[in-house]
C-alpha cells in the first residue's frame, strides 16, 4: 500500500514557451523546476526519475545534486529499493548509476537509448506497454514526449496520482488541454492531455510545483 508520495526538488531553470506549449513563442521563457518523486510503500522506497548532475546549455538556479536533495529529505542511496525512469533524457536518467542496489524499470525503447547511463551490474527490467511493480503502482507507456516515454499511476483510495515525467510541463497544459510543444508523437501527447486532465487522475508534474 502506498503511504506517501514525496517530491524531491533539486534545481530551477526556464524553458522556451514553444517547448512547454504547442504553438508557444520561441522568445518567451517559462520558469520550471527539476524534481524526482519518491513513492513510499510499507516496505519499498521507489524513486521515479533519477535526476541529473549536469545540464549543458541550461542556466540552473538553486541547484543541488539529486543525491544531496534526497539526503536532505532523510533518504540515503541505500534506502532506495526501486528506480523508475520515465524516459531516457539526460535530466531524468543521469544519476541512475548511483542506485546500484535498486531494481530499475524502463520502457524497452528508452532502455536502448539510455543504457549508456546505466551500470552493467544493475538489475534492470524493461517493458513494452505497461508494467505493474506493486499492487497500486503501474508504469504506462504514453510515447508522446519520446518514443517510449512513460508515466507512473499510483492508486490511493479513490484517486490515481499520475507522475507525468515530461508528458506535461505545467498545470496550464492540463487546464487548457494544450499538449507540450516538443513531442515525438503529437497524437500521443494529445491523448495524454485528454485522458489525464480528468478525474480520477491527479497529475504530479516534474517541472512545476
Amino acid at each position: 500500500m502506498i503511504k506517501d508520495i514525496v517530491r524531491i526538488q533539486y534545481a530551477e531553470t526556464a524553458l522556451s514557451e514553444n517547448w512547454v506549449f504547442k504553438d508557444g513563442s520561441e522568445d518567451k521563457k517559462i520558469p520550471i523546476i527539476f524534481s524526482s518523486f519518491l513513492i513510499c510503500t510499507d516496505n519499498r522506497k521507489i524513486l521515479v526519475d533519477a535526476g541529473c548532475e549536469t545540464m549543458s546549455g541550461f542556466d540552473m538556479k538553486n541547484f543541488k545534486t539529486p543525491i544531496t536533495a534526497l539526503k536532505e529529505a532523510g533518504i540515503e542511496i541505500s534506502d532506495i529499493t526501486d528506480v523508475i525512469i520515465t524516459h531516457a533524457h539526460h535530466d531524468h536518467i543521469e544519476c541512475a548509476k548511483y542506485f546500484k542496489n535498486a531494481t530499475l524499470y524502463i520502457q524497452q525503447d528508452e532502455y536502448v537509448k539510455g543504457k549508456e547511463y546505466l551500470m552493467e551490474n544493475q538489475t534492470i527490467f524493461t517493458f513494452l506497454d505497461e508494467k505493474w511493480i506493486d499492487e497500486d503502482i503501474k508504469i504506462v507507456k504514453i510515447g508522446g514526449h519520446t518514443c517510449g516515454s512513460s508515466i507512473v499511476e499510483c492508486k490511493i483510495k479513490d484517486k490515481i496520482y499520475v507522475i507525468c515525467g515530461d508528458e506535461c510541463y505545467t498545470s496550464y497544459n492540463l487546464k487548457n488541454k494544450i499538449p507540450t510543444g516538443k513531442s515525438y508523437s503529437p497524437q500521443n501527447s494529445r491523448f495524454f492531455i485528454e485522458k489525464y486532465s480528468k478525474s480520477p487522475y491527479v497529475c504530479l508534474l516534474s517541472h512545476e510545483l
